[in-house]
């Protein structure tokens, strides 16, 4: 199985969008909360090259991008792979 990181903030309805996805999915994933700022941020900014906005996904190391991105990810038919479904 994937590993599956999401960087969110409280109250984000991109993050709520892309972790409801991920649940259908039936796959497990890490919440990183980055809202109180801190190196976790600034270990996302780094590993998306230089995204700022959450949420922020990576599979396997692999960055997505965004809520929109996973979802137009999943409507081509790229998800269930990366996922290892």
């Amino acid at each position: 199985m994937a590993r599956i990181e999401v960087y969110t903030k409280f109250f984000c309805p991109y993050c709520t969008r892309a972790m409801a996805l991920l649940k259908r999915k039936g796959v497990e994933f890490e919440e990183i909360d980055i809202s109180m700022g801190g190196p976790k941020r600034t270990e996302m900014i780094e590993r998306s090259s230089g995204r700022t906005t959450v949420p922020q996904i990576f599979i396997d190391g692999l960055a997505i991008g965004g809520s929109d991105d996973l979802a137009a990810l999943d409507q081509r038919g790229g998800l269930d792979p990366l996922l290892g479904l």
